[in-house]
């Protein structure tokens, strides 16, 4: 392996992010403000919901609300920069910038997996073990799942992405792309390496792959339970507590997986961005939409709280 000063002449990236005229950046520009404002309004007002309506001190609220500061810190991961590349001329980001991005991206996508994960084992326990689930599904359970997931998905991609920062990259440094993704920049790579590839590829497999295995199978059990129930009203409610977990696990697995598990040559590049846009960004923004407008309990807390902070602002 070469040393660093000698392979990598390249020191700074250009993502060309979405072409178009300055009338279009500055729309484009526009459009993803608001939907990274509205994301940041809206997972913070769930977060303030659970941390403050007793209601919600439940383990599946407990979950969400950690959920809705997980997608916080996604979409900041990526959104920031690419307004700041929208308004730049150079739309140039450094070399350990642009490996610092790859690094957070990818371990808090990983992170978003296994949330969802314990988000749909907490739903198997509570409506198909409903006797178990309080002795269960504790609060010192739901904080060592919770801190499992954070540690998983930051601790599985430092390597890799360490020996992809190794390789040499001797131009041209122009990645068509808003962000800084894993076929991009090994198309930049002056020297294949195919096991380097082969691994995080794999790895990234394997944790798609196993994890919406699972929540399948979790769901297959949960609607065959619900099903057995005699009461059409409890059958309803039952459905309702999981059809917006399903919505959030659609939207995310179903562009992610054509992305990182299906060859993506044969997608064009303008493709690629949408698929990445819909679970890098709108999977955050519509997930307060999801989870408040299917829920009872969240809307009134959220009213609550908004109703709380008028009282207090006349007060």
């Amino acid at each position: 392996m070469n040393n660093r000063s000698a392979t990598h002449i390249v020191t700074e990236f250009v993502l060309l992010g979405f072409p178009g005229c300055w009338e279009v950046q500055i729309f484009l520009f526009s459009l993803f403000l608001v939907a990274y404002i509205l994301t940041l309004l809206g997972n913070g007002a769930i977060i303030c919901a659970v941390r403050w309506d007793p209601r919600l001190h439940t383990p599946m609220y407990f979950l969400l609300g950690n959920f809705a500061f997980l997608e916080i810190w996604y979409v900041s991961s990526t959104v920031p920069n690419m307004l700041a590349n929208i308004l730049s001329k150079t739309k140039a980001i450094s070399f350990s910038g642009c490996f610092l991005q790859f690094y957070f991206f990818f371990s808090l996508g990983t992170t978003e997996c296994l949330f969802l994960t314990i988000m749909a084992y907490d739903r198997y326990l509570a409506i198909c073990r409903p006797l178990h689930y309080p002795t269960i599904m504790t609060g010192k359970l739901c904080g060592k799942l919770v801190s499992i997931c954070w540690l998983i998905g930051f601790l599985g991609y430092p390597i890799p992405i360490f020996f992809i920062s190794q390789l040499p990259f001797c131009g041209p440094n122009i990645i068509d792309h808003f962000l800084c993704d894993m076929d991009p920049l090994m198309a930049l790579s002056c020297a294949p390496a195919p096991i380097i590839e082969f691994i995080f590829y794999t790895q990234s497999s394997l944790v798609l792959f196993f994890t919406i295995t699972y929540i399948l199978l979790s769901y297959t059990m949960l609607l065959r339970a619900v099903f057995q129930i005699p009461s059409a009203a409890s059958q309803k409610k039952a459905l309702s507590t999981c059809g917006s977990h399903l919505a959030v696990v659609s939207l995310f697995y179903g562009t992610v997986m054509v992305m990182y598990v299906s060859p993506t040559y044969g997608i064009p590049t303008c493709m690629q961005k949408i698929f990445t846009l819909v679970y890098s960004v709108m999977t955050p923004l519509f997930n307060p939409l999801i989870y408040s407008l299917r829920n009872k309990d969240m809307k009134l807390a959220l009213r609550n709280v908004l109703l709380g902070r008028r009282i207090s602002q006349i007060s």
